[in-house]
């Protein structure tokens, strides 16, 4: 039994259905406009360049575009024209792709130069059969850079018989010398209304029920690509075998039911923790992937935020009306920042889930902190409840108790008068005898001293100096003080051992059990400790140090310093300009 070759082969619904006529294409009108009035000025470019995104005409534009400039009309006397009779020799040849004169050549595997030199040895020949010798190169932006500058030349004094047409998706990729050399045209995403209609006439023409919730899905799903949308019908066409239902075209696109992920929205924001993740376990069940739910998540998320500044935007076609009178319920409801914080916290969780080993309790885990987050205040909420909480009445006495050793401060240019006068008691210590050569006189003040030992790099000396003598008096060749709690107990000892090999004197450094002044990290730190005491007593940190007892205040910034910050980080230096001929 020999099979039946007389039935044509079954054709996509892309390739059945792409457009043959600028009449065809939808959601193009600006750039159709344009077109009609060149050709009809007779001012056709030498080259065109088609950017956009995936599926939305630039082959096929090009196509149209060879078809118009080369067709002869059905008796074969027509000329160049915006409405290509579609029978003639040409106009059948060039949507067949099989026409001599209209080359297509795909960038991605023709990169080099010597891809580019064929074309350029062939321009000077002229058409075998058309009116114009036409290359068609898709993909432009995959070209070499060494390929696009051999390229400049002809593209800019083509023959008369020659014009290029180029497709991209990344018309960034493209070097501004090719730009400019070309006539250039952005094709949009296609609307809402008009994909539908379109999805509506095809599924028409095929003799398919659909309903049209499901082409909102499919259209919604498309993001804009009418060749995605015609894919994605040819494919629901067959799933729904009779009549396509929303809930069939949801199931084989894996996402959840609209309506479901709304109510998941809503147990989210009440704080429902084990009814949320009922729910998302139910829709993971129902066959729905979990990054397709958060997905969905985010995309409510951003949908209620818009509608909440503009309600116009209620109003799109690929929304129903339920889900319409909802979002706008939620949007009166819910504050901007509740939405935004949202926002935020779902981008984290799909980079989450993305790289989690099992997406589900990755979604899962991202679903209970949103729920967790749900009743938190909002800062302005939080910082109200603070300005009306009661701070503790400030008890008598003094302020807070002086710092710890590791702190530091100044003591510079201090010389205190001595408060104690009487003979050391049984703890003083009497390091070296008294030196009475005129050599001290220039160590008239304690600093003196102390710059001294810095000057002779005596680091450890400095440190103990500094942070554990409590100067009690002074003069050349004597020193007496009161040692801090931490100070060493060799302290005097080494002072006035180092002292004397410093100057050749002998000091006498004694200790006494009271009366000494601040240390000199003590004074150092004064300032800051008085910022810190001043910040504590305020009112506003008072109330956050009742709610949260363990709190403590790590770094006081000034409104100049932060100012002084974020205009360094404001704008951050560019090492050098964005070359178009560099290699990625």
């Amino acid at each position: 039994m020999s099979a039946d070759t007389s039935k044509p082969a079954y054709q996509v619904l892309a390739r059945k259905f792409r457009p043959e006529t600028f009449a065809d294409l939808v959601g193009q009108d600006a750039m159709v406009r344009t077109l009609r009035n060149a050709f009809a000025a007779d001012r056709i470019a030498q080259a065109f360049m088609m950017t956009g995104i995936r599926g939305t005409g630039k082959t096929t534009t090009a196509r149209i575009i060879a078809k118009g400039m080369n067709c002869i009309g059905p008796d074969g006397t027509g000329g160049p024209t915006t409405d290509p009779c579609g029978k003639c020799e040409h106009c059948t040849a060039i949507m067949e792709g099989r026409h001599v004169d209209v080359i297509e050549m795909d960038a991605a595997s023709n990169t080099g130069v010597a891809n580019i030199r064929e074309i350029i040895d062939s321009v000077h020949y002229r058409a075998a059969s058309a009116r114009y010798k036409v290359y068609i190169i898709d993909e432009v932006h995959m070209l070499s850079t060494g390929a696009f500058n051999a390229l400049l030349k002809t593209l800019e004094e083509p023959p008369a018989h020659v014009k290029f047409i180029f497709a991209t998706t990344e018309i960034r990729k493209v070097p501004v010398t090719v730009l400019s050399r070309c006539q250039r045209f952005d094709l949009r995403r296609i609307e809402p209304e008009d994909m539908i209609a379109m999805l509506r006439r095809i599924a028409t023409a095929e003799s398919a029920e659909i309903a049209n919730d499901a082409l909102a899905l499919i259209t919604r799903a498309a993001e804009g690509s009418a060749r995605d949308a015609q894919s994605l019908l040819d494919q629901a066409i067959s799933h729904g075998a009779g009549e396509t239902t929303a809930d069939q075209v949801r199931a084989m696109l894996g996402l959840a039911d609209r309506g479901r992920v709304l109510d998941l929205f809503d147990m989210i924001l009440q704080g429902d923790a084990a009814g949320a993740l009922t729910e998302l376990s139910g829709q993971y069940s129902d066959g729905a992937d979990p990054m397709a739910v958060l997905r969905d998540l985010a995309e409510i998320t951003h949908w209620v935020s818009v509608i909440k500044i503009t309600p116009d935007a209620a109003d799109d076609p690929t929304i129903g009306p339920d889900e319409r009178t909802r979002g706008l319920a939620m949007a009166e409801k819910l504050a901007m920042r509740v939405l935004t914080r949202m926002w935020q916290m779902l981008l984290k969780a799909l980079e989450e889930v993305a790289m989690a080993p099992n997406a589900m309790m990755a979604a899962e885990m991202a679903v209970i902190r949103l729920t967790h987050v749900a009743d938190l205040p909002t800062p302005d909420d939080l910082v109200r409840k603070l300005q009306d909480a009661t701070p503790p009445p400030s008890g008598g006495g003094g302020g807070r108790p002086a710092p710890s050793a590791g702190q530091s401060t100044n003591a510079r240019g201090q010389t205190p008068a001595p408060t104690h006068s009487g003979p050391s008691g049984p703890s003083a210590q009497l390091a070296v005898a008294v030196a009475t050569d005129d050599s001290l006189a220039r160590f008239a003040t304690f600093e003196s001293v102390v710059a001294l030992i810095r000057k002779h790099r005596d680091a450890k000396l400095l440190v103990d100096v500094e942070n554990g003598i409590k100067l009690v008096s002074y003069a050349p060749g004597r020193i007496e003080f009161e040692q801090a709690a931490d100070a060493a107990p060799d302290l005097a000892q080494r002072l006035g051992a180092r002292l004397q090999a410093f100057t050749g004197n002998r000091w006498a450094v004694s200790v006494t059990a009271s009366g000494g002044a601040p240390t000199i990290a003590e004074l150092r730190d004064k300032a800051d400790v008085e910022l810190r005491e001043k910040a504590e007593q305020h009112p506003l940190v008072q109330a956050v140090l009742m709610q949260f007892p363990t709190a403590r205040i790590t770094e006081i910034r000034s409104p100049k310093a932060l100012e002084t910050e974020a205009a360094e980080d404001a704008l951050p230096e560019v090492d050098e300009e964005w070359d178009p001929f560099e290699d990625s």
